[in-house]
This record gives C-alpha cells, structure tokens and sequence, in this order.
C-alpha cells in the first residue's frame, strides 16, 4: 500500500498529516500528487469526499515560501461553504510549515478581508465573486501567483462563473502551474483547460469495487418521524459486536448521539465540529474495542479502518453510490462477516435503487420478524401557511441559488415547501429546482424573486439554515 512518504512530501508536511490523523493517501492524492509535486499541469476528476483537496493543497505547500510576503497560491471555489472548508483543510496541513492561509468570500465584511491580505496570505482561497471584486479594488494582487487551482469546476460552470473564471486566470503570470478538479468535465470545462492548462496530465478516481461476499445488505423503511425509534429497534435485534452509525450533518450527529446516551447507550459522537483532541479520544477508544456504538458523519470518519466492526448503519441515504460502498466497506474486514442496514423514506427508494444499480448490489429488506413490515406512505393534502398564488408560467424567470443541498439532508419537496410556505407562491412557480452536494438551484417569476430571497432566507429545513440570493449569468 502506497504511504504518503512514498509520495514525496517533505516531513514537515508527513508530520502534519500525522496531526490530522491522515494515514494512507486516497486513490486521488496518490494519482495526483507526484505529478503536481513535479509541476505539471493536472486534470483530476473524482466525486466529493474522495481527498481531492489534500490532492491538490499538500504539493502547493510544499512549494510555498512564508519567507515571501506575496499571495502565491490561488483556489478558487464556487461557494462560500466550500470556500471555508478549504481554507480550514489548508491551515492544517500547512501548519507545521509557517503557510498563511485566507479566506475571501461574499456576504462577509470585505474590509476585514482586505486587511487580512494586507497582513498577510500565502496561499488565498475565495469565491470567484468576491476575488474578482478584491482585484478592482486592488487588495489582491495576482503577479506573483504560481499555482492555481480550479476546485470543483463544474459547479462554476453551473453557476455561470466560467467567463469570470477566465478573467481571473488572465491575471495570473503564465508560467503558473494550474490545476482544475471536477466531479465530471464536461465540455465547456474540457474546453476551459485546453486554453489555460499546459499538457495536463489527467488522473480519475473510479468507482471503489464492492466486494459483497462479505457483507449483508439490507433496507429498512420508515417514516421521518419514525427513524429514531426504528434505530432502537434495530439495535436491540440486530446486538451488533461494533456499529457505526452514518449520518449527513453534524448538527444529525450530535442530536442523534444524545438521543441515545440518554436512552442508556455506550455511545459516541465523531463530527467535525468537535476539537481534534476530542476526536482522537473517540477514535482511540472505538479502535480499541472500548465503546461498541459510533455516530459519524462521512468526513470525520475518515480514516477509520476497524477489522472488528460487525454492523454499519445508514441512518441517512448516503449521497452516492460511491458514498455507499466506502460506508459499508468499513465493515466485512479480513474475512470477517459484516451487516449492513440502510434507512430510507418512502420518498428515497429510487435513491436506494440506484444506489444497487450503480453499486452493482442487491440490498434485501430488513425484517426483526414476521411483526415488522415497511412503513407505509402516509398521504397528506398539501397545505399553504400563506394564500397562494397562481401562475401562467409565462413570466420572467429568476435563478436563485440555496446555500445547502444533499450533504445537508436537501430534497427537492424540501425547497419547494420552503418557499411555497415561506413566500406564499403556489408549488407550480417553482421550477427547475437541481439539488446538488453542497447547493441548489431553483427558478421562480423574476418579479418575486427578492420576496422569495427575504422570506425564506433564515428558514431552518432539516436543521441547515437557508440563505438565498441570485445566481450569475
């Protein structure tokens, strides 16, 4: 198995890998990053949550002088959360190092940022809007900016971004070593890297194989409401030897793991909201067989390689196949039997169908005995909090972009119900509405559009906080 000293890096950057917890590269970061380190030019496509960010930041602060008070390094990002969660990754494996790293994203205060940029960033991440206004206003100077990356380009694209992007590269010298990450490439991307990538070396991440000799696989359906009870339940009959319990969110996470401590389980929370020292002490007391029950989100549980864990639950559908398989592949080690149970909606069997197809699986009905049976859907007229208003569909449409989307628990029912209840527009005026990882689209009639925005911006829907504005382009 290739180690990350195989990859080249230097033991400053070893050691703050080792600060993290990271212990073996992901098929991104082995693929990726000896060319980067080399200065080639790369393409990577791979899906979320495949390490794509170490794949790219790990060569870039190899190469990054803190002697040199200059902006060195550019990522740009297509969101403000990304943004953020980028920015957090690199301070942690520069940190060793003397790197500075900063963040410049809208909807905060640009004269902080500003400052912070005066004051220092080696390596600045930001939204393409927010780079674009900092670079007018002068506060960002790109002369002296050798690498550049591109993170998640096809959700620029989605944006409308792509001409913005490129005024932004032309500002860069072209001797800058450019890197581009995407979960797909489609053509206007494809087209985007021939212009200002050099003979770039293309890495892909497929799909893990899922090796289900050893592992069962079933599916348990129940109604939202419903889902803590039916974990009891399933725990009380399934008496796992060692379970981890996947949920999407943090804020999932820690209700979840309360609602059981306090029921009398020997349980444990792993998200990324907890300090690094808390999420070794859970870490280290799970590896060791000492606490037989873990809720985790995917992120923080990263790394865990547990050959005695018997049982993995989905509380929620995983947001992929991809997901899926690296779940219950955490389960079924050395030759060991592993179950793996997946809750689901009524509303998600397609999900969980294509999730088998893709997977290449068959996941069978979980069943205690003869007594439990699958949830029946529960009808329910719809019902508007406000008036609701008609349309004709032949107005202007407006593009808005939702701040969360998959990773938080989003469906596309969810925005539509927010914003019919919310703005008291009728279910039909809103259209073409796209769930993604991370955010979401939808269109509603130009001329309610900002009574949209102001309405439902600050609705909490399944515990993430809604904020929407206008798309570009």
């Amino acid at each position: 198995m290739t180690s990350f000293a195989d990859l080249g890096l230097s033991e400053d950057t070893l050691a703050a890998l080792r600060d993290v917890g990271y212990e073996s590269p992901s098929p991104i970061q082995v693929q990726a990053i000896p060319p980067l380190l080399e200065g080639r030019d790369v393409i990577g496509q791979a899906q979320t949550g495949t390490g794509k960010t170490a794949a790219f930041g790990l060569p870039m602060i190899e190469y990054v002088d803190p002697s040199e008070g200059t902006h060195q390094a550019l990522v740009l990002t297509p969101t403000r959360e990304l943004c953020i969660q980028v920015t957090q990754a690199l301070r942690a494996y520069a940190a060793r190092k003397g790197v500075d790293v900063v963040a410049v994203f809208g909807g905060a205060p640009i004269r902080s940022q500003t400052a912070q940029l005066r004051a220092g960033g080696h390596i600045v991440v930001g939204t393409v809007g927010r780079v674009l206004d900092l670079i007018s206003r002068h506060s960002l100077l790109l002369h002296d900016t050798r690498f550049v990356v591109l993170d998640e380009a096809d959700e620029m694209l989605d944006l409308g971004f792509l001409e913005d992007v490129e005024r932004i590269l032309a500002l860069t010298p072209g001797s800058r070593q450019t890197s581009l990450f995407s979960a797909t490439i489609p053509p206007e991307v494809r087209s985007l890297a021939a212009r200002y990538l050099l003979d770039p070396v293309t890495v892909r991440v497929k799909t893990p194989t899922l090796t289900v000799e050893t592992i069962e696989q079933f599916a348990l359906e129940t109604k939202p409401r419903e889902k803590d009870e039916a974990l009891e339940r399933v725990l009380a009959a399934e008496q796992p030897g060692q379970a981890i319990v996947f949920v999407r969110t943090k804020i999932r996470c820690e209700q979840l793991y309360k609602r059981l401590r306090d029921r009398g389980f020997d349980v444990k929370a792993l998200h990324g909201d907890m300090s690094q020292g808390a999420r070794d002490g859970v870490m280290i007391s799970f590896k060791s067989g000492r606490l037989r029950l873990l809720v985790a989100t995917d992120v923080a549980a990263r790394g865990l390689d547990i050959s005695s864990v018997t049982h993995i639950i989905n509380f929620d559908v995983p947001t992929s196949p991809d997901v899926y398989v690296h779940r219950i592949g955490r389960t079924g080690r050395v030759g060991r039997s592993g179950r793996a149970i997946t809750f689901y909606e009524p509303r998600q069997r397609r999900e969980l169908e294509a999730i088998e197809r893709n997977a290449n699986t068959t996941i069978s009905p979980w069943t205690e005995g003869a007594h439990v049976a699958p949830a029946k859907v529960e009808e329910r007229p719809r019902r508007h909090s406000k008036p609701h208003v008609a349309r004709n569909g032949a107005e202007p449409q407006a593009k808005l972009i939702v701040n969360a989307g998959r990773s938080a628990g989003l469906e596309v029912a969810d925005l539509v119900n927010a914003v019919t209840a919310g703005a008291g527009l009728d279910g039909e005026a809103v259209r073409n509405v796209r769930v993604l990882d991370r955010f979401a689209f939808l269109e509603v009639p130009e001329s309610d559009a900002q009574r949209v925005v102001d309405s439902v911006t600050g609705r909490t829907v399944r515990g993430a906080r809604l904020r929407l504005e206008r798309a570009a382009g």
